[in-house]
């Protein structure tokens, strides 16, 4: 009775230590990311201690199968070894939840959200992860990991101190207990794990109870989001998560969206065969630019230049990742949640690209970017792609300054004008840019420093928007630039003075320019505010050049007065769908709105519609 006793108690001491570990990490969380809560009141902060409790059971009951086990085993082995094994066991436990809580603090402020499947991609180059982060990131990440870990082990040790030992027990009497509270222990933890006994597994939405993502994000256990991203991002359960829709059915639903007139007189160049470059600005929101946002952003030389050029104002990210952009951009092909399509060979050779159709009218095509190719895949996808040339910063001389992640953005633009003088026309170039990435390396004295909320991004936007101009003014010297267009679009979006939240459409919402001399003249300074998003530019570009665009199937012209109004983004978790009538995000796990502006005549249909969409491009993605 008494090793009984003693397990029950152990075993329930188990669920208060994780408790208060994770407690003690929501603490942490919110002291150093304290400017995120400035829109929380005192009274919404203490509830995410009481809404995460289901989930922290939840959580804690699966990281107690294993020490459970050891502590009843200890019926039949009472050596001190018995003990260290239990400490051992939970000290894994330990250091990985406070690692995985460590890098969230780290990431939130410029992620703002949680841990999630992008750090995969980032782990598999580990180096990357380190240059993306400063030197302060990398420190704090230690720093928090080590006190967490401290922490927990100061816990473990009050909660578990050293007891004498009770005699053992005859091998017939050991047995059964053992079996029996072993199989009540298995059985409680497993119920919990789940959440209950309903028939559907308890999910992240199971903590929230605030409108703020932020409180959210604080009530959510870690750990249990991290693992259900890990488990996501091996698509053990991702096709459960979409819609299912009959394939006949989603093309009813999306007709209208995909039957309309195909031919227009809108040409807006001289000539259907220029050069073309491609500037990819890294997460360039159009928060951040001020044609676009009012007159409220740090680029005054791209709004000059959107004086004399095309430029789309209601354009939108397909993800929130550079892999996710650069192939929607050059393969017109929108994004699935957790899945990124540049990190699967075997299925993004299928897709068509921009640089295809140009190299069968005599086109070579280059890529260059200045930081490290091997994230996400970029550089194997544009190799895949049929580029010609793909190189990233190993191009670059090694004496020029050099930020943590890559060469400053001056640095790219002197090579890429280099390159493209000593290529023959007709040429595609593309340049990718990276002073607008964490952790905003710049020159100093560069460009003003913005001040309050997103200062360091926005003083980086301010930066790169200078040495844009500057390549301009380098490429109108040259005889080539009469013959060439100039397509400017951002990768991706990110978070903004004016908006933080990752999960609403305004996020993803990114510049999108075309402009130069073969641009006709009645054309110049022309707004087209058609809704679409990143996977449109490729059908929007070749229509212009007179080409067959039948095999971008996802992909819409934006030029044609009559396209339907339209885009789809990718959100953590979930998607976005934006029309001129309203906007919605949905949220996989928790099947429900995380922000909807579409009256009630509308909703219906817009979110039928999404979610044949989402049914479709799944099923397609399954079938390459």
């Amino acid at each position: 009775m008494q090793d009984t006793k003693r397990i029950v108690i152990d075993g329930f001491k188990l669920f208060l230590f994780w408790i208060l570990v994770f407690d003690v990490q929501r603490i942490i969380f919110s002291l150093h990311n304290y400017d995120k809560f400035t829109d929380v009141s005192w009274g919404e902060w203490f509830q995410a201690f009481v809404f995460s409790l289901r989930l922290d059971l939840a959580t804690a009951g699966l990281l107690s199968l294993l020490p459970m086990f050891i502590l009843i085993t200890g019926i039949f082995f009472k050596n001190p070894w018995h003990r260290k094994l239990f400490f051992g066991a939970m000290l894994i436990e330990i250091i990985l939840c406070s690692m995985i809580h460590g890098g969230e603090i780290n990431a939130y402020p410029e992620w703002n959200h949680k841990l999630n499947t992008r750090v995969f991609t980032h782990l598999i180059n580990p180096g990357e992860v380190f240059r993306t982060a400063d030197y302060g990131m990398t420190i704090w990440f230690i720093v928090y990991a080590v006190i967490e870990t401290v922490i927990g082990l100061f816990l473990l040790k009050k909660l578990y101190p050293k007891k004498t030992s009770s005699p053992n027990q005859a091998w017939y009497i050991a047995a059964p207990l053992s079996v029996v509270l072993l199989s009540f222990f298995t059985g409680l933890f497993v119920v919990l794990g789940r959440g209950g006994f309903q028939q559907i597994p308890i999910n992240i939405d199971a903590a929230y109870y605030s409108k703020n993502y932020v409180s959210n994000d604080l009530s959510v256990n870690s750990v249990y989001y991290f693992t259900k991203s890990f488990m996501l991002y091996n698509r053990s359960e991702i096709g459960n998560l979409f819609p299912h829709i009959a394939e006949k059915k989603s093309k009813r639903l999306l007709k209208d969206l995909y039957t309309y007139p195909r031919q227009h007189s809108i040409d807006i160049l001289k000539n259907d065969r220029p050069n073309v470059v491609f500037i990819v600005l890294e997460g360039w929101t159009a928060d951040a630019v001020g044609c676009l946002n009012n007159g409220r952003g740090a680029t005054p030389h791209f709004d000059a230049l959107a004086k004399n050029g095309v430029l789309f104002t209601n354009i939108y990210a397909a993800g929130s990742t550079s892999e996710i952009g650069n192939a929607s951009i050059f393969a017109g092909y929108p994004a699935l949640p957790e899945i990124s399509i540049s990190m699967q060979p075997d299925k993004h050779r299928k897709l068509p690209s921009i640089n295809q159709d140009l190299q069968k009218w005599g086109y070579t095509s280059h890529y260059l970017f200045s930081g490290d190719l091997k994230y996400g895949n970029i550089g194997g996808f544009f190799i895949d792609q049929g580029f010609d040339v793909v190189e990233d910063e190993n191009e670059f001389p090694t004496n020029l300054p050099h930020g943590k992640l890559n060469y400053y953005d001056e640095a790219l633009y002197s090579l890429l004008l280099k390159k493209i003088n000593h290529t023959k026309g007709p040429f595609m170039h593309c340049g990718f840019t990276g002073s607008t990435h964490s952790p905003y390396d710049f020159p100093e004295g560069k460009a003003p420093k913005w001040k309050g909320a997103e200062a360091k991004f926005m003083s980086s936007v301010f930066y790169a928007d200078y040495c844009l101009n500057n390549f301009i003014k380098g490429c109108k010297k040259e005889k080539w630039y009469t013959n060439t267009i100039f397509v400017l679009v951002a990768d991706h979006g990110h978070a903004s003075p004016f908006n933080t939240n990752p999960s609403v459409a305004q996020f993803f919402r990114i510049p999108l320019l075309i402009f130069g001399e073969p641009i006709k003249k009645e054309y110049r300074g022309t707004r087209i505010d058609a809704v679409g998003s990143q996977s449109d530019i490729a059908t929007t570009l070749l229509r212009q050049m007179h080409g067959d665009v039948k095999q971008y199937t996802w992909s819409k012209d934006l030029l044609n007065p009559k396209v339907p109004q339209f885009a789809l983004h990718t959100v953590i978790r979930g998607y976005g769908w934006v029309t001129p009538k309203g906007h919605f995000t949905w949220h996989m796990d928790g099947k429900m709105f995380q922000e909807n502006t579409f009256d009630a005549q509308h909703i219906g249909k817009e979110k039928k519609r999404c979610h044949a969409f989402m049914s479709l491009l799944y099923e397609q993605y399954k079938s390459l």
